[in-house]
């Protein structure tokens, strides 16, 4: 399920900016993004996130701007002063002026070094608060995109009654279609059928064609998928397997139906179920 949740944290000498986003995905793929110095505490965010996100692509990123004068970058005097005696002795650079030497020689390698500070742990837990804010804000996303969906679901619930109610009221009319083919098949042969025989096979093909039960079925799949989105639990993969049984009686409609009228009903019965899988990938 998408979402996206933001929080800051100001410090006295620095700022904190802490982003968690997520994208649908069916496990929990959870990618960090943290300066280095913060990468001993990574597990325990990592478990933080895992505890309040169930599932999805889900980035956390963790940014730090230094807003006051100390710094743990510095200057490694001996080896820049190394690298320009190096360069002085090249023919190609050697005719530079010190600080063109100065310049080349501070991008080289080591020529700053880096104090590691240790994470001190009042800084740290605000850092945790500041987490736990921005899945606050990214749940409350994520629900309000749910609450959308269950309106959506419940919508086209409704639409696959409505449509099996057409089924239900095209299907004496497709029976005697059944019947008339038969019995214009059977005239134009211009033979003398058993009457006994025919109405064998007549019961042999009313009963092949017969949905029946394939109607109550989906009527009470639809009803289950209703009762289930009222459900207080995580219910994205049982509602999935609903949706599965009602695609399977929908298509045994379509192929038992022989019928155009109802057919095109089965296809808008189709493009409605399709819409509610699509969607289901974005439950819990």
């Amino acid at each position: 399920m998408t979402g996206f949740g933001k929080h800051i944290v100001e410090l006295p000498n620095k700022k904190i900016t802490i982003e968690i986003k997520s994208l649908n995905s069916k496990n929990l793929d959870l990618n960090a993004r943290m300066p280095s110095q913060y990468r001993e505490k990574e597990l325990q965010l990592r478990n933080l996130i895992s505890k309040n996100m169930v599932r999805g692509k889900v980035d956390f990123s963790l940014y730090v701007e230094i807003t006051g004068e100390e710094t743990s970058a510095s200057v490694n005097a001996p080896v820049v002063k190394k690298y320009m005696e190096q360069l002085k002795a090249i023919p190609e650079t050697g005719r530079k002026d010190d600080v063109e030497l100065l310049k080349m020689a501070i991008r080289l390698p080591d020529a700053l070094q880096t104090e590691r500070d240790e994470i001190d742990e009042d800084e740290f837990k605000t850092i945790e608060n500041g987490v736990e804010k921005a899945l606050v804000e990214i749940n409350q996303y994520r629900s309000d995109e749910g609450n959308a969906l269950e309106k959506d679901f419940r919508a086209r619930i409704e639409n696959l009654k409505a449509l099996l109610e057409e089924v239900i009221q095209l299907d004496p009319e497709r029976i005697e279609g059944v019947k008339e083919r038969l019995q214009k098949a059977i005239s134009e042969l211009k033979e003398n059928v058993d009457e006994n025989r025919f109405e064998q096979e007549l019961i042999y093909y009313l009963e092949k064609y017969d949905i029946t039960e394939e109607k109550i079925r989906l009527e009470n799949h639809l009803d289950y998928f209703e009762e289930s989105l009222n459900s207080e639990d995580s219910n994205g993969k049982k509602l999935g397997f609903i949706g599965q049984e009602i695609g399977r009686e929908i298509n045994t409609i379509g192929s038992k139906s022989n019928y155009a009228p109802m057919q095109k009903v089965v296809v808008q019965m189709k493009d409605e179920l399709e819409k509610i899988k699509e969607q289901l990938l974005n439950v819990l």
